[in-house]
Parts: structure tokens; sequence; C-alpha cells
């Protein structure tokens, strides 16, 4: 998306111009008065802000990173959300936001085809006036945001069989719902898009040291071929809207049971993939988990137990795709400072070793 007329070039440095200033002037400029109180939560990808209101109330403002996604896809998203929402399943759905005419800063809402003015499906109406995605315009570029109300809670305890079973059926209400429609902008979950496009990136950069990179492409190769054999095998499937990341740290805990928090990375794909992160990663214990997640599951929704022979070649295609992701991220200074051993020949050596567990048992 093109930063409006007033905003000089981006910088080369993500986010480098998003002070705390800027992030309370974007939310005024939406009608949010903050009281000056901001505290920034722990996000890699985008930049998420608590911030306290004039009025009391307390909301969650997430900056997308600039360039990841298109306006299209993030309002996709936002749709998603509001329509599980809807259905009264426990999601955090985006605020419908009104830029206001005296903002310090530019804002704008943006819509599915980049273009001002209303549209359907955007998860706030048909009001042209209101939307769930802004942009706000500063000298260093220009943030896309979206606001949502603040949710606590604790990670749930998966090795309690109720909590599982819980679980299960939040995720077969969230599937239900997702197989009704299809997504058109978002990605899907499948070996190019989370193993192949990794596995070239990787290879293609300086990122690998000499004496691992053989065996660490021979590896990533072989696994590559077990996913794509093991997608075969499982037969036709209907691929699903989904959460797309649902692990631990994206399921939140109260009194009144779990919420999924955190659609960015919502995709379409088999159901397992929004399962195989809440499971063990020991061979021993990973069916039994399975059953208890399935016994809420299909209460409503219906499961293919040969997906589950998915669930290994998804956590390879994972961990190729985590040394990739924090590749493309380099750039970002939060990513040395969070991840320094990157690059080292003792991170790739243990990559590499992890990578050939998960061959030994493909092949065993």
């Amino acid at each position: 998306m093109s930063p409006a007329p007033s905003a000089s070039p981006p910088s080369a440095v993500p986010f480098d111009g998003l002070t705390p200033d800027t992030v309370l002037d974007a939310l005024d400029g939406v009608g949010l008065r903050g009281d000056g109180r901001l505290l920034q939560l722990n996000s890699y990808e985008n930049r998420v802000f608590q911030v306290f209101l004039e009025d009391g109330r307390v909301l969650v403002a997430k900056f997308y990173r600039p360039g990841r996604w298109s306006d299209a896809q993030i309002l996709e998203e936002h749709a998603f959300a509001a329509e599980l929402a809807a259905d009264e399943c426990p999601v955090v759905a985006p605020w419908p936001l009104r830029p206001q005419a005296d903002a310090r800063l530019p804002t704008r809402l943006c819509r599915p085809d980049g273009a001002p003015g209303g549209d359907a499906g955007t998860g706030a109406g048909t009001d042209p006036a209101i939307g769930t995605l802004a942009e706000v315009s500063t000298p260093g570029g220009a943030y896309r945001f979206a606001v949502a109300e603040r949710r606590a809670g604790r990670g749930p305890e998966l090795e309690d069989a109720g909590t599982l079973a819980w679980i299960g059926r939040l995720l077969g209400r969230m599937h239900r719902v997702g197989a009704r429609e299809r997504f058109v902008q978002r990605p899907r979950v499948d070996v190019d898009t989370l193993g192949q496009a990794a596995r070239d990136l990787l290879l293609a950069g300086d990122w690998l040291p000499p004496d691992v990179k053989p065996r660490w492409q021979a590896t990533v190769d072989r696994l590559l071929e077990h996913a794509r054999r093991a997608f075969d095998a499982a037969g036709a499937r209907t691929d699903l809207r989904l959460h797309g990341d649902c692990h631990i740290g994206n399921i939140l805990w109260t009194a009144a049971g779990p919420h999924f928090v955190d659609l960015d990375d919502c995709a379409s794909g088999p159901a397992v993939q929004d399962l195989w992160m809440l499971l063990s990663g020991d061979p021993g214990s990973l069916r039994a988990e399975a059953r208890r997640l399935l016994e809420g599951y299909e209460q409503f929704m219906d499961f293919d137990d040969a997906e589950l022979a998915l669930v290994e070649p998804l956590r390879s295609l994972r961990m190729i795709h985590h040394s990739a992701w924090i590749a493309r991220r380099w750039s970002d200074p939060a990513f040395p400072a969070a991840f320094p051993w990157f690059g080292q020949g003792n991170y790739w050596a243990q990559k590499l070793s992890e990578l050939q567990e998960q061959l030994d048992r493909a092949e065993g």
C-alpha cells in the first residue's frame, strides 16, 4: 500500500518512526484519546500496545508490519474475526474506527481495493466513514493499525484432559464457522508456502555456514519430499478458514473458559493445522492427547483422522519456516536483539539435529 502523498518515503527500518507520540496521535485521530500511558506488549511481527484512554477504557492497538499484508488480506482477517464473534465464538475482534476531521496526523480508512470510500465486508458495516483498519501518515512513513478491547487471561493447562476437550469444542465451533466460506486473499497452509519458499530463501542468502549447508539442504529436501507425500496420502481435503497459528500463547484462559487472540496468521488449510501445536511432540502421547482434543472438537465438526498423519510434516515445515522468518526480519533491530545466536554455527548445528530427528521419525 502506498503512503499518503504528504508522507515521506518509509524508513528502511520497520517501525523506526513509530514513537509513543505517533501511537497516541494515531489513536486520537480515530477518536480514541489516550491518557498518556502506553505499554508495549510482546510481539515481534507487529508492534502491539496496551493503551489507557481518558474515559477509563483500556485497549490494545496493533500496528501492522509494513509490507507484510495487503489491505485486502488484513480486512479479510477482520471480517473473519467479526463473523466468529457474531457466532458467539470467543475471539478478540477489531473495533470500528472513524477518522476525525481534526486529527493531528493525516488518517484514512483502508479498503479492500486500497481506495477511499465505503465498502461492505470490512467488519464495520457499510458506513463509508467507519472501518476496522486505519492508516496514519507520518514524516517517517505510513502505518496501518487496528484496535481491540484488552482481554486478560492465563495460559491453558494442556495436561488436563478437560482443558483439551474444552479447547477442542472451541476449535470445532471456529471451524464450523470457517467452513461456511472460503478465504480469497489469505495464504494457504501447504508445503510450498511453509517449506519450499523458506528453504529457497535460506539457501539463496548467506545464512548457513559452509560446513552445515550441504547436510541441512539434503535433510530439508528429504523432509519436503516426505511432507508432499503425506499431504497427497491424506487425500482430498476441504480447506477451512483457520486460526493458522493456534499455539498455547494465542489462547487465554479465564473463569469463563478460553478465548482466542491474534488472528494475524489466519489462513486456509487442513483442520489439523489448528490442532497439532497443542499436542505433545512425544509420539507415544500424541494420539492420546489428540483423542481428548477431538472429543470436544467432534461435538461441532467432523474430523478426518487421516489428517493426523500431517502432524509431523507440519511440525517439520514450521521448523524450516521459523528460521526463514528470522532471516526475513533481520533488518528489524528487534530480531538481532531477540535472536543473537541466529546465523552462528551452534544455531545451525542444533537446527540440523532437530530436523534430522524429524527425518528419522518420517523414515523410521
